[in-house]
């Protein structure tokens, strides 16, 4: 049974909702709301305005939902994330409005976690190096470094942080990790073992980061941080673009500090011009990790259905505020 009154509408200016499953745009029908999708790029707060009027939820990805947006849908009741991080929409505001924000944690998490292994291969195995000089005619002896065997530490040991460990098995490597929140009787069944990020970075052969931005993992791996790592070590960002500080991200890599880093989040993004774009020690993609048919599926199907529960007055425990 709805819990507002009148039928409405639900803005999704998110382009991969329900790309890869009509069972999402159904759910959203079947409950009586009717989808509207901007005609345009968004590219900032101002284009998504117009479309506001009479809008009760809006499906989102890295679109700002800003404060702005928020005090201009007098209507709005839900805010869904189509993915994890929050940092684009205005949780403040939200909250003042008494406006309800939802994620989709874990929906996607196979395929971020396939990717960030497949960076860790790439950058130890000299992958890509590798491909432009034999299309350049070259025919080198590249010598790599092993995974199988090594020392894995994640920072984050989420939904994300977990499916790193069940691919870590397969290469027998031990694990070591770090979270606010530690299961213990998590960590004892997978063979996890606690250790500080300052322990992370001096004993791991290759570091995962799998934390929300927040004012606390803001450039959190810092200048610092990244010279504690040991000088064969690799580091992979694939959770938000501000955790790593990319100017001393540079410098570390620049002066060979730590082995190589694979990035498939940016501080800006896209990023232009960045110093990054120079070395051949770091691998580069366009926040691609959760982009596969099967996590956008889930994805989509997760967050339709969880607004239409929170639209019931259900609690749900991917409820942000």
């Amino acid at each position: 049974m709805k819990v507002w009154d009148t039928m409405g509408k639900i803005l999704v200016t998110n382009a991969s909702f329900a790309k890869y499953s009509k069972k999402a745009e159904e759910i959203l029908i079947d409950y009586g709301l009717e989808i509207v999708r901007p005609n345009q790029p968004i590219n900032d707060e101002n284009d998504i305005l117009e479309y506001l009027d009479g809008v009760v939820a809006i499906i989102t990805g890295l679109e700002p939902i800003t404060k702005k947006v928020i005090s201009n849908a007098s209507k709005l009741k839900v805010i869904g994330k189509h993915g994890i991080g929050v940092d684009n929409i205005d949780i403040e505001a939200a909250k003042k409005r008494g406006i309800t924000v939802l994620n989709a944690p874990g929906a996607n998490k196979e395929a971020v976690a396939d990717l960030v292994f497949g960076l860790m291969l790439s950058l130890a195995r000299k992958i890509p190096n590798s491909d432009r000089q034999v299309r350049a005619g070259k025919w080198p002896k590249v010598f790599g470094q092993s995974v199988f065997g090594k020392t894995l530490g994640i920072i984050g040991l989420g939904a994300i942080g977990r499916s790193m460990v069940q691919r870590a098995k397969g290469f027998e490597m031990k694990v070591i990790a770090f979270d606010s929140y530690w299961d213990k009787e998590y960590a004892e069944t997978n063979g996890v073992i606690y250790s500080s990020i300052d322990e992370i970075l001096k004993e791991a052969d290759f570091i995962t980061l799998h934390v929300p931005l927040t004012s606390e993992t803001k450039n959190s791996i810092g200048i610092e941080q990244l010279r504690n790592m040991k000088s064969t070590a690799f580091l992979i960002n694939a959770s938000r673009g501000g955790v790593v500080d990319e100017e001393a991200l540079y410098k570390v890599l620049k002066k060979g500090e730590i082995a190589g880093a694979g990035l498939d989040v940016f501080s800006t993004e896209p990023p232009i011009d960045s110093p990054l774009f120079e070395l051949d020690n770091v691998i580069l993609s366009p926040h691609m990790g959760g982009f596969t048919d099967g996590a956008l599926a889930t994805t989509s199907e997760f967050i339709a259905k969880s607004i239409i529960d929170s639209l019931d007055g259900k609690e749900l425990k991917n409820k942000i505020v």
